[in-house]
């Protein structure tokens, strides 16, 4: 069995849109659980999660990671001794690790079970406890709100649908993740995962050998969540396109990473779209049971300007 987690310690898609929502997205829901987050030191989010009735612990959430993971301090805290190995692929190695069954997680007002999750070693996953990942997620709408701090966990329609977003997007499926396809970047198409566990965006070598004229930076050093570091080539590019959306001068490290080999993405262009990217927007959602993701522009700006964040 093997399991993928993308997050890493970072030192250093759209298709076939759907009609555009109108209206004012509710923000302060009433159905739905609002967990207020801390921008850990290499901002990305973490949420408040008790496991069987202890805690708080302060776990990442990533939407680049197939599986949920947990620190050996933790677990060992808890004397979750029942363990197994599995390999776990993660964004520059695959590596044998154990897992543990987590009983009664209450993230907000939500409370569930999961069968496994990875024991990884606390300093390869940042100043976090822990990760939530796809497993802790699937069939919910994560609403990540940059612009009022706090992370939304509910059915897309508790968190008003689409509403008050500019851009909605299909995607598809494939290992629980949500890959958004036929963005462009430079005018190359390119398949993009959102993954709100990378600090920076990377990309596999099919879209390094697209993008010749990409001016070449600093090499980029990154590790991963079994404490392997590697090397990555890095460029500028000069614009992604995410529908109407233009991003300009997105920085992207370039790695052969096992991870786009076990999503499939490994012969054609492909990135990983880190939280230094999403956070130029205002909000995004990312709606698993629906296979949508969602923005929401900046204020005063204009769907399609170049130079739209930088």
């Amino acid at each position: 069995m093997s399991l993928i987690a993308m997050a890493s310690a970072l030192v250093a898609t759209i298709a076939n849109p759907v009609p555009e929502a109108t209206g004012t997205v509710e923000r302060e829901p009433t159905l739905a659980e609002i967990i207020a987050f801390e921008t850990e030191r290499y901002r990305r989010m973490t949420v408040p999660v008790t496991i069987r009735g202890e805690g708080p612990f302060r776990f990442l959430v990533d939407t680049g990671a197939e599986a949920t993971v947990v620190t050996r301090n933790v677990a060992d805290q808890l004397e979750l001794f029942d363990r197994n190995t599995v390999t776990l692929v993660a964004m520059a190695s695959r590596r044998q690790v154990e897992t543990t069954p987590l009983r009664t997680i209450t993230l907000g007002s939500r409370e569930f079970d999961l069968s496994a999750a990875a024991i990884l070693e606390a300093e390869h996953i940042g100043d976090a406890d822990g990760i939530l990942g796809l497993d802790s997620l699937q069939d919910q709408r994560v609403l990540f709100d940059f612009e009022n701090s706090h992370i939304a966990v509910a059915h897309a329609d508790e968190l008003g649908g689409n509403r008050g977003f500019d851009i909605v997007v299909r995607a598809r499926r494939k290992h629980g993740q949500l890959i958004v396809q036929r963005a462009k970047i430079d005018g190359i198409d390119v398949d993009v995962v959102i993954d709100t566990g990378a600090q920076s965006s990377f990309g596999n070598l099919a879209l390094q050998n697209r993008l010749r004229r990409a001016r070449t930076l600093e090499n980029s050093e990154m590790t991963d969540v079994n404490g392997v570091t590697i090397i990555g080539n890095t460029r500028l590019a000069r614009m992604l396109q995410l529908e109407r959306a233009v991003i300009n001068n997105i920085v992207i490290a370039f790695t052969d990473s096992p991870t786009f080999a076990a999503l499939g993405l490994n012969e054609r262009p492909a990135m990983v779209l880190g939280m230094r990217e999403l956070r130029l927007f205002k909000r995004v959602a990312i709606d698993f049971e629906s296979r949508r993701v969602l923005f929401d522009m900046p204020d005063n700006t204009h769907i399609g300007d170049r130079g739209l964040f930088r």
